[in-house]
């Protein structure tokens, strides 16, 4: 019989069987103690001198070979009992004694104490390193969020729908990962970005509600928060619907769910003029891009401290302050501010310049005054106005950024990042959530000099067509709104989604107004302007990156520490040895010659 630990218990003075890794072998002359490991817990085994065959094996056990045992389970003596593992008050009289297989002595620590292995060597060996009991949780773990999410989407309604792996390629913002055809040579399929064309032809199907938890794949440099390669997202759409507020409203109750519920945080909400606490089927708050970028700099901006962007343009519009006579002055105040040591403001003041800041200027509240290298150039009302403007007491300190509005808030997101990292104001414990809404239908790409999609061409800019008619020079173009939604969790974009363009001419026209003919919106996306071109409903939806979700409510600092088998942090599967190398019919099925490195 094959238990779980937590139910050995129930089986006092009975036989049982248990199967699992030697966690470790204690031997007492007399008596050898066996821990013994499964992805449930520890149990002890007792092995005695009187069952011959069993403790001469015992006698040869080593750290992580496999054996299972019979016994009869008894309770330990009270002075013998373990309170720090939940099987601390029995052990296994062990009657027999089987080996399954033996173990190499181990790269890598299996166990949650002792010694840290590095990253590499534990994505080299993850195998074992998924021994460890603080990663069968996490699996665990994992499967439960994955029962949550489809039993949630499943209870309203959604209808689960598995989509295409081998695609087209679709713009969504990062490289492809492109697949040669063997049958038809020249041509190549794409792994999907996103499902975003196949979900909404399933709209115009007549799918009223789809989901899926669906594999994607981006060829993009890695980060704490971003997997490279592949990832998985709660993806959904709703057909009939022209107003993102109804996605968010049939969504935002799983994810506050979630936060509470599932990952045990405490849910903030922050209301537009105060952070507070309230109950969870409060509305998460939607905030503006255009709002975000100016209070915090960023379109993900963690609530869960304040610290906002102050605008100091128009109140020191007359100053005599060089370096204030800019387009944009804007400042943050620093709680706590004025115990940074110069050595520390010196190391932001570096990091600002990175940002593309000429200085970081600042003032620091003590005992009543002011003290910072401008202040002898800033007249007294507008030290006060400055002081007023930004809450400073004694003991903060306010720090400045001037130049064009958009440097300035980006300098000043960071640094406001920065700041609370610093000092810690970000709780663990908490999770702060908010809509950031009607982001800019177009952007300036700075790369190629040219405006482009904002986020992927599928979205409905908000006026439909005659917004896009309307719009004849770059800076009209640039003032069109799209009704794209993303969703924030404590500074993570953990969703973005939109209301789709199911409108043909609109397509056509979104394109257009960005150089490109019919013709090209034909070849790409020709799949679904035919599909449209009958009877396609209005239709919306988003996709939640749900490994980034797990990685923030279980509080891992990094994404690869939640997935079973991720890459390391240069896009390298060092268990597998993938990317490889292939042989060469594989490369003439695939009518592909490898180009030489230029020899220098």
């Amino acid at each position: 019989m094959r238990l779980l630990s937590q139910e050995l218990e129930n089986y006092l003075g009975k036989k049982v069987e248990v199967a699992g890794w030697v966690n470790s072998r204690r031997d007492h002359g007399g008596l050898i103690f066996i821990d013994l490991r499964d992805h449930t817990g520890i149990i002890q085994l007792v092995v005695t001198p009187d069952t011959k065959d069993a403790f001469s094996l015992a006698e040869t056990l080593r750290d992580e070979f496999v054996i299972s045992a019979s016994g009869v389970m008894r309770e330990r003596a009270e002075e013998l009992r373990n309170p720090n593992i939940p099987t601390g008050n029995i052990e296994l009289v062990v009657d027999s004694l089987t080996l399954l297989n033996r173990s190499e002595p181990l790269p890598v620590n299996t166990h949650d104490d002792g010694p840290e292995t590095g990253e590499d060597l534990r994505l080299k060996y993850r195998y074992l390193d998924l021994r460890r009991p603080s990663m069968q949780r996490l699996i665990s773990k994992r499967s439960e969020y994955y029962q949550i999410l489809r039993n949630y989407m499943i209870e309203h309604d959604f209808v689960e729908v598995t989509t295409p792996i081998l695609a087209n390629s679709s713009p969504e913002g990062a490289r492809d990962f492109l697949v040669p055809s063997r049958l038809h040579q020249g041509k190549f399929y794409a792994l999907p970005q996103a499902p975003q064309q196949f979900k909404q032809l399933l709209m115009v199907g007549g799918v009223p509600k789809y989901f899926q938890i669906a594999p994607c794949f981006r060829d993009e440099d890695p980060r704490a928060d971003r997997l490279y390669g592949d990832f998985y997202q709660l993806d959904c759409e709703i057909s009939f619907v022209d107003s993102g507020e109804t996605v968010r409203r049939a969504v935002e109750p799983l994810i506050k769910s979630l936060a509470t519920d599932f990952g045990g945080k405490k849910l903030e909400i922050v209301s537009k003029y105060a952070k507070k606490f309230i109950p969870k089927d409060s509305d998460v708050p939607r905030i503006p891009y255009t709002e975000s970028m100016e209070k915090y700099g960023v379109d993900k901006p963690d609530l869960r401290y304040g610290m906002e962007l102050v605008d100091l343009t128009d109140a020191l519009k007359d100053t005599d302050f060089k370096v204030f006579k800019s387009p944009c002055v804007k400042a943050i105040c620093v709680k706590g501010g004025a115990n940074l040591t110069r050595s520390q403001i010196d190391n932001f003041t570096e990091e600002a310049k990175k940002l593309g800041a000429g200085g970081l200027a600042y003032i620091i509240y003590e005992n009543g005054s002011e003290k910072s290298p401008i202040a002898k150039f800033l007249k007294d009302t507008e030290l006060a106005k400055i002081k007023e403007l930004t809450g400073a007491e004694d003991g903060d300190a306010v720090f400045f950024g001037a130049d064009e509005r958009d440097k300035v808030n980006k300098v000043l997101g960071q640094l406001r990042i920065s700041f609370a990292k610093h000092f810690e104001l970000a709780d663990d414990n908490v999770v702060a959530l908010c809509w950031i809404t009607d982001f800019p239908f177009y952007e300036w790409n700075d790369g190629e000099e040219k405006l482009d999609f904002g986020h992927n061409p599928f979205s409905m800019p908000k006026g439909g067509l005659s917004a896009l008619e309307n719009a004849k020079t770059d800076e009209e173009k640039l003032s069109i709104v799209a009704d794209q939604y993303d969703m924030v969790m404590n500074g993570l974009e953990i969703c973005s989604g939109a209301v789709r363009n199911h409108n043909p001419d609109i397509m056509y026209k979104a394109f257009g107004l960005l150089g490109y003919d019919k013709k090209y919106v034909e070849e790409r996306f020709g799949g679904m302007l035919n599909a449209f071109k009958f009877g396609a409903p209005p239709h919306a939806g988003c996709a939640f990156g749900i490994d980034r979700i797990f990685m923030e409510l279980m509080g891992a600092k990094n994404i690869r520490d939640v997935i079973a088998f991720p890459k390391n942090g240069s896009g390298i599967d060092l268990m597998m040895g993938s990317p490889s190398t292939v042989d060469n019919d594989q490369l003439t099925d695939a009518h592909i010659a490898l180009a030489e490195d230029d020899e220098e």
